[in-house]
């Protein structure tokens, strides 16, 4: 199933004993998560898939489809973001989709770091306040 708007994402507790995995399109549920139309260049700067509200949803999704052990893929231009790997790593994804041009970026992002380091950065971003500081937060890591 495809995870592209808040409603879904809320709702994958009971989603999850339905279907055989969640594939989340960050473009879409950050777009209908913010309500801001990414194409509209008047609003398209408040478009920020850093932003908690969005990584709570994507973390919300991981946690109740692995409570009833489905896997959990990421679609998206988050994904291809090698300063996000490492939180994505600790949010729990089981894969992240990604153009193969970044895949040798983000494995050196990743690779010094333990799932534990991943994990504590995660829920750090998790109660920060805005896109920026996560980025600020994952710049400093």
């Amino acid at each position: 199933m495809s995870i592209k708007t808040p409603a879904a994402a809320l709702c994958a507790d009971i989603l999850a004993r339905e279907v055989d995995f969640f594939s989340i399109g960050t473009n879409d549920l950050t777009q209908y998560t913010l309500a801001v139309d990414r194409e509209n260049e008047e609003v398209t700067a408040l478009y920020d898939p850093y932003h908690p509200a969005v990584l709570r949803l994507i973390y919300t999704t991981v946690e109740a489809a692995h409570k009833f052990n489905k896997w959990v893929g990421l679609c998206g231009e988050l994904g291809g973001e090698v300063t996000a790997a490492a939180l994505l790593v600790g949010l729990g994804l089981d894969e992240i989709s990604m153009s193969p041009i970044f895949i040798p970026q983000a494995k050196e992002a990743i690779f010094h770091l333990s799932y534990e380091e991943a994990r504590k950065l995660a829920l750090k971003a998790l109660e920060l306040p805005s896109g920026q500081a996560v980025r600020k937060l994952l710049c400093r890591n």
